[in-house]
């Protein structure tokens, strides 16, 4: 098997490297000063409406609410499995879970760790991409792929030793930002790569006793009390890093990207213990409370503030970032580049989306199409549910109903009839 994984990520380096040095984009040419800063801001375990500019009304975040107002926002934005590990890879190589192979969080029973990391070395990785064009970057909080040089990044926290989050160092975000600054201070005249994907708001939910404060009232639930309190915490550590941006004079020339891997419902006190993977439908699960993000791009001169209502998966983004460089885009990525729609040019030439969701320990590495559980598209304001290890297909329309609650599948039989044709079709195509 690894034998095949090899010969394929050959090809993987070979398109990419390629792809990477043949510059021309009016994004980045070779006559800019330089070219632009990525700064990637990843949030862990939140709900798409666990925010203010999203409309929460409770949960505080003004500092990611500032970006969103500085920011070309796509609040229908998704990733396309709501597992950690798959998500992150996904954002790291713009390829699906299905091309990536990463579709699990744990390798089958008895397998090492160290077995899977072959297939991050051998992918289109962004910081790899970047680096062929001159980047430096910055590996900090969330990485499942063993030492940070597995997917080509210059620096970084996370080891061999690591199992997803580096652990011998005061953790990102929850105790100290330093990493991430002293990263930029020593680059600032080299064009650079930031991946910061604290694990904010995820578990533990133990935010400063001034936020709890905030939010443990009246009879609210304590535990959704500390994860309110954890939201606030992570807005605070993106205002620190926005904040030192501004301070060494960088926003002008850096693309922010705001995104979440995954989304949430955090557990009431007398649920906790049913799950280390919140309530249903949030986290691992088809519906939008687990693979929903909005998804935020501020590139100043480049992006214009304001709602974009396309539908935007995360396989989107390193095409996007790729762009900013100036760098081709390796031919297996499928996603779109977001910036002219961002800069408020049109729209994307899609009507829908697709996505798979899988167990959480791979029952084989290298064949992720065994552990399929779910998979899902959405076209328009209509999104399709197909269980495979379960009866009965769900049909919502998220326009009218956005959480879901009203399957109308027996009452739209034409029209789901129509999504699961669409949905086969992107399964035999790819």
């Amino acid at each position: 098997m690894f034998a095949r994984i090899h010969r394929r990520g050959a090809l993987y380096r070979a398109l990419s490297f390629v792809g990477a040095f043949a510059l021309g984009s009016h994004y980045a040419s070779a006559g800019d000063r330089r070219r632009a800063n990525v700064v990637m801001i990843v949030g862990d375990d939140q709900g798409w409406t666990d925010f203010g500019f999203m409309g929460h009304d409770v949960v505080q975040t003004p500092r990611i609410d500032r970006l969103a107002r500085e920011s070309a926002v796509f609040p229908h934005g998704y990733v396309p499995t709501s597992l950690c590990r798959a998500s992150l890879a996904t954002l790291l190589t713009g390829l699906y879970p299905h091309q990536h192979r990463i579709c699990c969080n744990d390798p089958p029973t008895g397998a090492e760790r160290a077995e899977m990391h072959p297939f991050i070395k051998n992918s289109p990785a962004l910081p790899r991409l970047l680096g062929a064009v001159g980047y430096r970057s910055l590996q900090t909080g969330k990485f499942w792929e063993g030492h940070y040089s597995n997917a080509g990044f210059t620096d970084g926290q996370t080891t061999n030793q690591d199992r997803h989050i580096a652990t011998k160092t005061p953790q990102i975000g929850r105790a100290t930002m330093q990493p991430i600054t002293d990263f930029i201070d020593k680059n600032r005249e080299t064009p650079f790569f930031v991946w910061y994907a604290p694990m904010m708001p995820h578990r533990p939910h133990n935010p400063p006793e001034r936020l709890l404060k905030r939010y443990a009232v009246g009879d609210r639930d304590i535990h959704i009390a500390r994860y309110y309190g954890m939201c606030e915490w992570f807005d605070e550590t993106v205002g620190q890093l926005l904040d030192h941006l501004d301070k060494r004079r960088l926003t002008d020339n850096t693309l922010v990207i705001f995104v979440i891997d995954n989304g949430w419902i955090t557990p009431t006190a007398q649920e906790d213990q049913k799950s280390p993977f919140g309530s249903e439908r949030g986290k691992r699960s088809p519906y939008d409370m687990g693979i929903r993000t909005p998804m935020l791009l501020r590139w100043p001169g480049h992006t214009r503030a304001g709602r974009y209502n396309n539908l935007a998966l995360t396989i989107d983004l390193a095409p996007t970032i790729l762009t900013a460089a100036g760098a081709q885009i390796p031919r297996q990525m499928q996603g779109l580049n977001l910036l002219d729609v961002a800069a408020g040019k049109g729209r994307l030439n899609r009507n829908a989306v697709f996505g798979e969701i899988y167990v959480h320990t791979a029952s084989m590495l290298g064949r992720p199409d065994l552990d399929v559980t779910h998979r899902w598209v959405r076209e328009g304001d209509w999104k399709l549910i197909v269980p495979l290890r379960e009866k009965g297909p769900e049909l919502f329309n998220l326009a009218k109903d956005p959480h879901e609650r009203t399957n109308l599948a027996m009452r739209e039989a034409e029209r789901v009839k129509q999504l699961q044709q669409r949905l086969a079709r992107w399964v035999a195509d790819r």
